[in-house]
């Protein structure tokens, strides 16, 4: 039974991650569509509070999945490596926008555009793997045997386009719920649309799923029936309150109940489709690991949830209430401080003070050379990489990004956005 307890966990950190990060990422496609530059800081701000928590679910899932189910570990990665990856790295650059649009005075369109495309980005190649999957992956023995492009099917395409609407949904809540002025109307305003579009593409995919799904879904099973059922008995109940609650007060009501509906509709699609994990047949006893691997990983795991989860409530808390933007300097002519830039003097290190420079510089050549001396190894360690990325590749991407990141740091430094010279002290 420790194999179920396993995919428990599975399922707790996924759906965990639907809800938290589901918001993020619906606020960063949200800022895509938003004209002023005001909104799109605040956004921006808003997420700076909790991301990184928020993403720490998708990490647990994939540790339990890698230790406790290790068939479907072994059958889902290599399936869609293609659009996970990718969804990797459009969350890496979506932090990155994060933090430097957080951290950068005004708003910074550039950065603001890298943090609603991968935000859109990540949220499509996310439901590309869970359509990819519920359409049924080739495997035998454990193992995958398809092709590279046997996670693109029209269930896929359609359940990337679902999950987004989700997030848009979550996003526009939670903007509700978190926002004042402007930007807390506009959100009350989309949140009904949205949840039309979401309510079509959650029929669309549930009949969808009969045509799409491999196995034979059996719902002549009274216990599953009863189940998957109440789960959508209590998802229509939670959309009929968000809908009730989108433009009114209390601002927490939408997000509370888009919240209920995400996890109903998790809880359906489980009581659809246990035990099998990967259709046709790969099922939670078959992909399970030995028993030994099962009892480490439930007491490494169950002791890791309690403190994720204290970060999570501690996060919401420290930041509860509504987000204030802080106050414009005076002077400032708008949203980004266009007057207070043009009056902020500009800061250049005299010819005789070049030791910071020289030891920003010195760091920085060091880092440098130790990340390629670490690829260096890898290649060495891990054979046949060289046949993709030689050294002299790594050695040339490596030197023009140093060159970028000084190039960049420079500007900065002569635009008076920060002091080098005041940073060494």
């Amino acid at each position: 039974m420790l194999e179920y307890a396993s995919y428990a966990l599975v399922l707790f950190a996924l759906g965990a991650y639907v809800l938290l990060d589901g918001y993020d990422l619906g606020i960063g496609i949200l800022s895509l569509f938003d004209r002023s530059d005001r909104r799109r800081k605040e956004y921006s701000e808003l997420i700076a509070t909790a991301w990184d928590a928020n993403e720490s679910w998708i990490i647990l899932a994939g540790v339990v999945l890698w230790a406790g189910l290790p068939g479907v570990y072994a059958t889902v990665l290599p399936g869609v490596y293609l659009p996970l990856v990718v969804m990797l790295l459009a969350i890496v650059m979506r932090g990155t926008a994060i933090e430097l649009q957080s951290a950068a005075p005004g708003y910074r369109r550039g950065w603001g555009l890298v943090f609603g495309l991968s935000s859109l980005v990540a949220a499509l190649c996310q439901g590309l793997v869970g359509g990819a999957v519920l359409s049924g992956l080739p495997h035998r023995g454990g193992e995958f045997t398809g092709g590279t492009w046997d996670w693109l099917t029209p269930y896929s395409v359609l359940s990337a386009l679902g999950l987004t609407a989700v997030y848009l949904l979550a996003g526009a809540a939670w903007l509700q719920d978190k926002t004042t002025g402007t930007a807390h109307e506009r959100a009350g305003r989309l949140g009904r649309p949205l949840l039309l579009v979401v309510t079509a593409s959650a029929v669309v995919l549930a009949f969808g799923l009969r045509l799409a799904d491999p196995q034979h879904l059996r719902f002549d099973q009274p216990l599953r029936a009863a189940l998957f059922g109440l789960a959508v008995a209590v998802a229509v109940t939670c959309g009929a309150i968000a809908w009730y609650g989108f433009g009114r007060r209390p601002d927490w009501r939408p997000f509370a109940a888009v919240a209920g509906a995400e996890a109903a509709g998790l809880l359906a699609l489980v009581a659809a489709t246990a035990p099998v994990v990967v259709p046709p047949d790969l099922t939670v006893h078959a992909a399970a690991g030995p028993h030994g691997t099962q009892l480490f990983l439930l007491i490494g795991v169950g002791g890791c949830i309690p403190v994720v989860l204290a970060y999570n409530i501690y996060a919401w808390w420290v930041f509860r209430g509504k987000f204030a933007q802080p106050p414009a300097p005076t002077g400032a002519s708008g949203p980004s401080g266009g007057a207070a830039a043009a009056e902020r003097p500009t800061v250049r290190a005299p010819a005789e003070d070049n030791g910071p420079w020289a030891a920003v510089v010195g760091r920085r050549v060091l880092l440098t050379l130790l990340a390629v001396a670490v690829a260096a190894l890898s290649q060495d360690v891990f054979g046949g990489v060289r046949a993709w990325i030689g050294p002299a590749g790594i050695a040339v991407c490596s030197v023009t990004a140093l060159a970028v990141w000084i190039r960049s740091d420079r500007r900065s430094a002569a635009a008076g956005e920060f002091d080098l010279r005041a940073a060494e002290k």
